[in-house]
């Protein structure tokens, strides 16, 4: 009996290597370590993680979502532990000083894996979201503040977003009012936390205030900023194609430096009443509740 032999098919020079699953789970590793929080008894790391791959890599990898999970968080445990251990703790305490002892404050682990519903992701491209609760420091905020820390690896390349959110304990109270529309219809949304960002989003740009138009909006187009201290509100341009203030042209909020946008500070007071337009095709009606 003789046997043919049939070369293998040629990968065309298109299509984006595949990455191995076990790169999911370093990926994620990676992102811990990056995002310690030391306190005085203890350092904290996300308990959180949430990893969005293009829909093809997703599809491969799919059937093998709650094996994933588990293998990344055993990794997650035993990366704890080795933090924990000499000569690693030295290491540590190069960069963070003398630290307490590493650990999850959530004792459990959350892992997701998704598809990029967004389109925003290429075929090798790992974007992770990870959530670190902050304890609660009541002299200075009224709720429970996580830090999401976002890290996107395109090849060998990293690149890592940081933000804070509140999430309000108790009865949220409505600090203002937003109304408008978009392809969705009418909406109206109730700002209870000091801090909200408004646009298009997406897996990578995550948003307080979704909104469904044109590519004209960007992913984040505006941020609202309420001052605790003097109860004033501010807002800041972060598009592409510009924002309004009762019809003004607002300032830029921040600066493309060797490709890389940086908030500079800049914001523009908000009276109690306004109306915002996003790059001049949707509009929303800004208002500050009274009694606050």
């Amino acid at each position: 009996m003789v046997a043919a032999y049939v070369p293998p098919r040629p990968t065309p020079q298109s299509a984006a290597p595949r990455r191995p699953a076990r790169d999911l789970i370093e990926a994620v590793l990676e992102n811990m370590r990056s995002n310690l929080e030391p306190l005085k008894y203890s350092t904290l790391v996300p308990s959180r993680y949430l990893v969005y791959l293009h829909p093809d890599e997703f599809a491969r990898i799919e059937g093998l979502v709650p094996v994933l999970q588990d293998q990344t968080a055993r990794a997650l445990k035993d990366a704890v532990q080795d933090l924990n251990r000499r000569p690693l703790r030295r290491y540590l305490d190069r960069f963070l000083g003398e630290s307490p002892p590493v650990e999850n404050p959530a004792k459990e682990w959350q892992i997701e894996f998704l598809a990029d519903p967004d389109g925003e992701l290429a075929e090798g491209d790992i974007l992770i979201h990870s959530d670190l609760l902050i304890p609660e420091r009541q002299e200075t905020w009224a709720g429970n503040l996580t830090r999401r820390i976002t890290t996107m690896h395109v090849g060998q390349r990293t690149t890592k977003r940081e933000s804070i959110s509140v999430e309000a304990t108790g009865k949220p109270v409505v600090r203002a009012k937003l109304s408008y529309q978009d392809k969705g219809g009418p909406h109206t949304f109730d700002m209870t936390t000091d801090s909200i960002t408004i646009g298009r989003g997406g897996a990578i740009y995550r948003v307080d205030v979704r909104i469904d138009g044109s590519v004209d909006v960007s992913r984040e187009h505006l941020r609202i900023r309420r001052d605790p201290g003097s109860g004033r509100f501010f807002v800041i341009d972060l598009s592409s194609l510009g924002s309004t203030l009762d019809g003004q042209r607002l300032p830029k909020g921040y600066e493309d430096v060797d490709g890389t946008r940086r908030e500079n500070g800049v914001e523009t007071p908000l009276p109690t009443r306004a109306r915002l337009g996003l790059a001049d095709t949707i509009y929303l009606d800004f208002e500050v509740v009274s009694g606050q």
